[in-house]
Order: C-alpha cells, then sequence, then structure tokens
C-alpha cells in the first residue's frame, strides 16, 4: 500500500513528481536538483517524491529544509536475485543493477493506480536515467517524462549510442568498438563498454527491461543533464541531435543541498573519523599537497588491490586521506577492504584512514588537497572540477572510462593511474603517480583544472549558463501540456 506525507497545496502550482533510482550515486544529485529547483522556484512548483520504505530516511536533509515537499512511499518490488530487505544498490554488488533495474518497473500499477486516483496529480515526471519506463507510463497518462542524468553528457552520448545499434563482440575477438559519430570518436575494447550493455541476454527478460528502458531514454520528451555547457558543449549538442529536439538541459555541478562540513556525512552514513577532525588534521598540511583517495560509494577494493595501494602511498611519501568503504552483506568482510596491518602506524601523522562514508565535497575544497585518485564516477568527477583538484583516474565499471577518457585525453586535467576492477595495481607506479601528482611538474593541467573550476562556479550563478538552463526547464514545465 502507498502512503503519502507532506503538505503542500495543490492546484496552485506545477505538480511534478521526482522518481530516484535507489543507488546513492543516483538519488543524491537528483535530491540535489530537487532542492535546486525548490530555492529558485518556492511558489512555482509542487514536487511529490517517490521513495521504498528504507530509502526515506535520505530524503530527511531535503523535507528540512522544504517542508511543502510531499512523499509517495511505494513498497520495494520482491525479485529473486535481491535479497530480502534490501532498497538501495549500497546494499548489493555493483552488478546488481540489472536486477533493481527490472524490480524497480514493478512500480508501474501500484503508481499508475495512485496517478488515477490524484485530486490534483503531476503534469510531468523527472526521473533517472535508470527507469526509462516511466516514459511509457508518461504517455499513458498524456504527461511528459523528463530523463535525469546523474552521468554526464559524454558518458551518456556513448551509452545511448550503445543501446540504440545494439554491437555485438566478435566470437573469440576483443576487438575496439569506435563511436564515430561522437566528438572525437571514442574508442573501448569491450570489455571497457557497459557492464550493463554487456550484460544483455536477448530475449532474457531482465534484459529486456533494460533495453526498453534505454528506449524510452531517448524517446522521452526531455532531458536534464548534471553538467555545465562550458564543459562537455560539443556532447549536449550530440544529445539535442540524438534526440531530435533541443529539451536538453544542463544544469550542473549540482550542489549538495548541505553545503557545510556535516552535510554528506549526514546523507552518507556513519564513518569512523569526525568531520571536525579531517578538517582539522587537514589544516595542519601545507596547500595542494595532499592526495585524497575514494572510489565512491559502490567500490570495495579487494585486498589484493588494498595491499599494493597501501604501499603506493607509503613509498610516495605524500600526505594523504583514504576513504575505505566497508564491504557489503554480499562481500566477504576477510577478502574485501582490509587495511593492511600495521599501514597505518607506519604512515604515522602523515596519513589519514576513514573508514566509512567522508564528506568529500568538504575534503577536496580544501586548500591543502592537491589530487584526487577517482573511480571516476561522475558526482565525484564534478566534485573535483568543482574544487579544482587534478584528478588521478581508477576507471572500474559503469560510465567511468568515458569520464576517465574526458578528463585524462580531452580536457587534461587529470593521470592516468590504473584501470579496471580486476587489475592489482603496481604500488612503484602509484608511487610515482603520487609523488608527481602534488608536485611541481603538473602546473599546465593545474592551471587547466583551475579554469573548469572557476568555470563551473560561473554556470551556476545567477546568469549562468546552468541558472539559465533551470529557469528554461521550469518554464517549460510550467506551460500545461497539450
Amino acid at each position: 500500500m502507498a502512503t503519502m506525507t507532506g503538505a503542500g497545496e495543490e492546484g496552485k502550482a506545477t505538480h511534478i513528481l521526482i522518481f530516484p533510482f535507489p543507488a546513492q550515486g543516483h538519488m543524491l544529485p537528483i535530491l540535489d536538483f530537487t532542492h535546486q529547483i525548490l530555492t529558485q522556484n518556492p511558489d512555482l512548483i509542487t514536487i511529490t517524491i517517490l521513495v521504498t520504505p528504507k530509502n526515506l530516511s535520505l530524503l530527511n536533509p531535503l523535507l528540512s529544509l522544504h517542508p511543502s515537499i510531499q512523499t509517495l512511499v511505494l513498497p520495494f518490488p520482491s525479485h529473486p536475485s535481491i535479497p530480502h530487505g534490501v532498497e538501495n544498490l549500497k546494499d548489493l554488488p555493483a552488478t546488481s543493477f540489472r536486477f533493481v533495474i527490472p524490480a524497480i518497473t514493478r512500480l508501474r500499477e501500484p503508481l499508475t493506480h495512485w496517478f488515477k486516483t490524484h485530486p490534483s496529480p503531476p503534469t510531468a515526471i523527472v526521473s533517472d536515467m535508470f527507469l526509462g519506463w516511466t516514459h511509457y507510463l508518461a504517455v499513458e497518462l498524456g504527461i511528459r517524462r523528463i530523463t535525469f542524468s546523474p552521468s554526464g553528457a559524454f558518458a551518456l552520448a556513448v551509452i545511448q549510442s550503445l543501446w540504440r545499434d545494439m554491437p555485438k563482440r566478435s566470437d573469440g575477438q576483443d576487438e575496439v568498438f569506435e563511436f564515430p559519430e561522437i566528438a572525437n570518436c571514442p574508442k573501448y575494447p569491450w570489455w571497457k563498454l557497459s557492464s550493463l550493455y554487456r550484460s544483455y541476454v536477448e530475449g532474457d527478460p531482465d534484459s529486456e527491461i533494460v533495453r526498453e528502458s534505454f528506449i524510452g531514454n531517448r524517446l522521452s520528451w526531455g532531458l536534464v543533464v548534471n553538467s555545465f555547457t562550458e564543459l562537455e558543449s560539443v556532447y549536449l549538442d550530440y544529445l539535442k541531435k540524438d534526440s531530435g529536439h533541443d529539451r536538453v538541459w544542463a544544469v550542473g555541478p549540482i550542489r549538495p543541498m548541505l553545503d557545510d562540513p556535516n552535510g554528506p556525512t549526514t546523507r552518507g552514513g556513519s564513518n569512523s573519523v569526525s568531520p571536525d577532525h579531517i578538517l582539522s588534521w587537514l589544516d595542519k598540511c601545507d596547500e595542494n599537497k595532499v592526495v585524497y583517495v575514494c572510489f565512491g560509494s559502490q567500490v570495495v577494493l579487494r585486498n589484493d588491490q588494498m595491499e599494493e595501494l597501501a604501499k603506493g602511498l607509503e613509498r610516495s611519501g605524500v600526505h594523504f586521506v583514504w576513504s575505505v568503504k566497508v564491504p557489503t552483506g554480499s562481500q566477504v568482510d576477510g577478502d574485501y577492504g582490509k587495511v593492511p596491518i600495521g599501514f597505518e602506524n607506519r604512515v604515522g601523522e602523515r596519513g589519514l584512514v576513514i573508514k566509512g562514508w567522508a564528506p568529500q565535497v568538504s575534503i577536496l575544497r580544501h586548500r591543502a588537497v592537491g589530487a584526487f585518485l577517482t573511480h571516476c564516477g561522475w558526482n565525484s568527477v564534478l566534485e573535483g572540477i568543482a574544487a579544482g583538484v587534478l584528478m588521478l583516474t581508477w576507471p572500474m565499471q559503469a560510465d567511468q572510462y568515458a569520464n576517465a577518457t574526458l578528463l585524462v585525453d580531452t580536457l587534461e586535467v587529470g593521470k592516468s593511474a590504473c584501470e579496471g576492477d580486476r587489475i592489482v595495481p603496481d604500488s612503484v607506479e602509484l608511487a610515482r603517480v603520487f609523488a608527481e601528482s602534488v608536485g611541481e611538474e603538473n602546473r599546465a593541467q593545474r592551471r587547466r583544472v583551475e579554469e573548469l573550476c572557476g568555470a563551473a562556479n560561473r554556470a551556476t550563478m545567477e546568469g549562468g549558463s546552468s541558472y539559465k538552463d533551470l529557469e528554461s526547464l521550469v518554464a517549460h514545465l510550467k506551460v500545461t501540456p497539450i
């Protein structure tokens, strides 16, 4: 049974349904985007957010700032490959995307009932890129669906090209797949393509749901991208051409709604080191001399990878902050995420290890942080650019290889440190990369990322490209659909 909470006057403002996908890297940006809309348009938009029960608490910071928001809480649908009681991808292996997508599709029937019985239902659905089936629901209801992409324009262009053209791997060959219609003609071997795409099996019910979802994205009325024109203009133009319309809005970098040291920690969970201690530790370090290491909310390194990374940090001699994700229930605690015994004692005051959720935005913005070893998740990429730090790339899955290409080859604001979720890095090479990243060898790259940092900040200010795109989106939403 669905439950509704919240106030909000109906009939006096445009009513929009926000539908996040239950993964931290997807939920947080769309919730921040919701905050952004309401901050600029407090009286023009009424919002309902759809979540499942165990994800409801993630809305608390947003609801405290905007009590007019309504929530629609629907039970998480069962799926044979998802343990009972699990409702967020952070508690599952990263490969479980292909199960969560079809599971969430089963919300269509109760959502349709809610729409048809609501006294003043939404006139538009803004839903995550993994919820492409909501396009078909919107068509049925006679309203508009806007895709929300937490991925950047370049990565989204590659993803949409894959699901549109459906290239197949030749037997016994690991050939290079080219995307000549996309600017700079990106090329990737099979293993670097989206794992979600590589797992597609023709005729398999779950696979076909995923494929239809991505087709639905290309057919949707509009698209919102967490990026900004000055960063990805040619790829935003490609998405407009591929969609056959200009209703593509770049509204990023979307800022965290709780833009303070405690914000990301409050939203993401607990950790072993308080935000105050982290910042006071950084205060003692020299400017641009600290390497920050974090692989996002999904990735947990195997112990052999942890060992080599630790050796690299130890040999480099650099100051560092290392955020270590705790293994999920599906990962054997003894085989994943273990910091080598004695490591923290050997590095002493030169390093700080955080077990759990790190206040990443605050860390990256600190004057002491000069480089960021990242898995190249798009949220992390934007946060790194907005902070003006050099990025050291270790892509592992999903859109991360495309993001690394953008950083290293196109924008030239990053250096490749490693790639692949199965590779065990060379600690000697890592040590060299770490040492150089906070040395004097990267002046040109650091200057370029600082320029992008300035462009990112200007884009979101009044009169900036992203600010104007958000105004345009809201203006379109306020027009009653035909």
